[in-house]
């Protein structure tokens, strides 16, 4: 998504796209605490050993100052001089598009032993959480009087919008967002401060990294190094600035002590981050169209995909590297889907849900006032899903095609920038429009054709129209009934032909021709274009649907939760958000299935045992053995193990953009960083479970020996101060 500048200052978007929540005393299920929630999460009985203040205090200094959010996953400062620890995974995309097959910094890792050495990480920005605030008594005056769905959903987007715009005018060094807590019921304001230069300080090698792919992704036992390090650059003056030679390393208000002794089994650890998102508020059938047709869908599609970028790849190492970040994400998406499809069927969550929503709906007809306010938010909210239902094939289909079709994202990109000129009163003012966002537009195209395949494109093509062919009844697409093709196979060539003889498959000729000036680009045009046309003509229709369901669900979940918070005495802690959260818990194994017992740490020992098999996925650093076999653990050991220890086990409440989320002790001091769930814990995003929810970490113990002992990295330890 791009914002395209008008000559006034004012975004047109145009291609595509510290306050107290008032809750109760009593200590929830949920683990995702806002910053305002800690003093009723129990941290101390729990085991903290530091004051709550240490970690959050409004208008002082605390552990959170050293948190940060790094693009769509979490981090950490680690040093007065803006180092930031992370996962491998977070960065991985900033290394691929480091990389060449002569320069492979994701196969063979990369490691700057001096500031001028480091590399610029291209597409990651950093946020951090200045402060926060309730404004949902704003945003719902907006909506007291509003009964229309579409106007409801247009006034809450519209009145959020200005309260973000309001707090960035008042203060321009931050960035501010209004967040939904809970849908149609609370509202936070957020300020960020953004940092766009981020640079490339040590990345481990693709095998230590990744060890065990996809093969052990959502998998325990691991033996992953799934960390890297960056550093946020900012101007002399102090303020943010993109990526520039003058720049110097940014000074947080805090960074984490790093503690090089790692923790024990059972003990106390938290974690600070920005966990994506969470379901678990949601009722019955919502789950249902999970389990029915989000999950199947995409996962079965994203694996179609990856065999297609995988036979791309197989015999072209640039080809492979091109995509390498398509094929990892989508993997990562896939597996994860299977596992909380699993976990939803082996549940039968929706059963539970179910019963839970029929016991509220008594709940409710028994109480005359509640009668009287919500007698029909139970069949509304059935009504309002068996819609979705309906049209559920036509919705994922729209979904995925854009993003699907390299070729079509470059279409689409191209056709809204030149709407956005020909809106312009006069060529003066197209000319401006035109000169002031070229350079954004091609540094996003960059991006595309930095991982486009015209096979890729093409096969993936054929499916997409292959399967819109065969949808029918409402959820058929009026593109496909006015071509009248004959077959699906004829929808398929239709799309291949068209995208073979589309210009936009040579980014050369894009940029010397097409876009050369504004003339070129408001001539242009070809089939390619005229297929986005149609589609967005339709998708847009579509979308006021979906809009006006919005605008329904809106106001029907807002009951939904506020009547159930009264049916279960207490009030909840919102889902997940992408907003800062605390989450904490222990050190513990668990026992997925009958007679097994999973201990809470691996070791270098069981990274050797996975190598010996053979597999490519477990091939690891020769070097690896060798320091292993000499028994060079150095103060890394962990006693009781005579080993290393790789990655650690707890039961602390994650979820995707957890990602490189700093584990720390009870002193609030760093002892791992967050990468991954067991396959179990994959259904954390609708339910948590002492029993099966158990999330990964890598011991920093292990972090600190590949640095010291096979990277030749000791320059992070000593600027960590270890």
């Amino acid at each position: 998504m791009m914002n395209i500048k008008a000559k006034s200052s004012l975004l047109c978007v145009l291609l595509l796209g510290a306050s107290v929540f008032n809750f109760s005393a009593s200590i929830p299920d949920e683990g995702m605490f806002p910053l305002s929630e800690l003093s009723r999460a129990g941290l101390k009985k729990a085991g903290l050993k530091v004051a709550e203040k240490d970690i959050y205090n409004p208008g002082q200094i605390g552990l959170v100052d050293a948190l940060v959010q790094v693009s769509g996953c979490s981090g950490s400062f680690v040093s007065p001089n803006g180092l930031i620890i992370t996962n491998h995974h977070c960065a991985f995309s900033a290394v691929q598009l480091a990389s060449s097959p002569e320069f492979n910094y994701l196969k063979n890792g990369f490691v700057a032993h001096a500031y001028e050495q480091e590399i610029e990480a291209q597409g990651l920005t950093i946020r951090i959480t200045e402060s926060y605030e309730d404004v949902s008594e704003e945003v719902l005056n907006a909506v007291t009087s509003i009964s229309d769905p579409v106007e409801r959903i247009n006034r809450i987007s519209k009145k959020r919008s200005e309260i973000a715009n309001r707090a960035e005018t008042e203060d321009p060094t931050i960035k501010a967002e209004v967040s939904e807590m809970f849908i149609g019921k609370s509202y936070v304001l957020f300020r960020y401060k953004t940092i766009e230069d981020v640079r490339l300080v040590y990345v481990p090698r693709q095998d230590i990294g990744e060890f065990g792919g996809e093969t052990d992704n959502w998998v325990w036992p691991r033996h992953t190094g799934d960390f890297s390090f960056l550093r946020a650059y900012v101007a002399p003056d102090g303020s943010s600035a993109k990526y520039a030679k003058e720049n110097v390393p940014y000074q947080p208000k805090k960074h984490l002590k790093v503690n090089p002794k790692g923790v024990n089994e059972n003990d106390f650890v938290f974690i600070l981050g920005y966990p994506g998102r969470t379901f678990r508020h949601r009722p019955a059938p919502y789950m249902e169209y999970q389990e029915k047709y989000l999950l199947p869908y995409t996962s079965e599609l994203y694996d179609f995909q990856n065999q297609q970028m995988f036979a791309a790849g197989k015999d072209d190492p640039k080809t492979e590297l091109a995509l390498a970040t398509r094929v990892k994400r989508n993997a990562n998406v896939m597996k994860n889907y299977r596992g909380k499809l699993k976990g939803l069927q082996n549940l039968d969550l929706v059963g539970d849900k179910r019963q839970e929503d029929e016991a509220l709906a008594r709940f409710i007809e028994s109480k005359p006032e509640l009668k009287a306010q919500y007698g029909t938010l139970m069949t509304d909210i059935d009504k309002h899903y068996q819609a979705v239902f309906d049209i559920a094939s036509k919705e994922l289909w729209f979904n995925n095609i854009y993003s699907s079709i390299s070729l079509l994202r470059i279409a689409n990109t191209i056709n809204d920038f030149k709407e956005a000129i020909l809106k312009q009163n006069g060529l003066k003012a197209q000319e401006e429009v035109f000169v002031l966002n070229i350079n954004q537009v091609k540094e996003y195209l960059d991006n595309i054709y930095g991982s486009y395949h015209l096979t890729v494109d093409k096969n993936i093509g054929r499916r997409m129209f292959e399967d819109a062919y065969q949808l029918d009844g409402p959820n058929q697409l009026a593109y496909f009934t006015k071509k009248n093709f004959i077959s699906k196979e004829e929808a398929g060539d239709y799309i291949v032909a068209v995208l073979e003889k589309s210009k936009l498959n040579s980014q050369e000729t894009l940029y010397d021709t097409i876009l050369k000036d504004i003339q070129s680009l408001k001539n242009y045009n070809d089939d390619l274009l005229s297929i986005l046309k149609e589609l967005d003509d339709e998708r847009e229709v579509f979308n006021a649907e979906q809009k006006r369901r919005e605008g329904v669900l809106n106001r029907l979940m807002g009951d939904y939760v506020a009547v159930k918070e009264q049916y279960q005495a207490k009030n909840f802690i919102p889902d997940a958000n992408s907003t800062l959260r605390l989450t904490f818990g222990n050190v513990k194994g668990y026992s997925p299935a009958d007679a097994t017992y999973m201990s809470p740490f691996t070791t270098i020992k069981g990274l050797i045992e996975k190598g010996n098999s053979g597999l490519p996925e477990y091939e690891y650093p020769e070097s690896i053995k060798t320091a292993w076999l000499e028994k060079n653990f150095g103060a890394y050991i962990k006693k009781d193990l005579n080993d290393v220890p790789i990655n650690i086990l707890y039961n602390m409440d994650t979820t995707g953009g957890n990602s490189g989320s700093p584990i720390m002790n009870a002193h609030g001091e760093l002892i791992g960083v967050n990468f991954d769930r067991a396959y179990d814990a994959t259904i954390n995003d609708f339910a948590w479970s002492e029993d099966y929810s158990r999330s990964i970490g890598v011991d920093i113990r292990y972090v600190l020996w590949i640095a010291d002992k096979i990277d030749n990295a000791q320059f992070i330890l000593k600027e960590m101060g270890i």
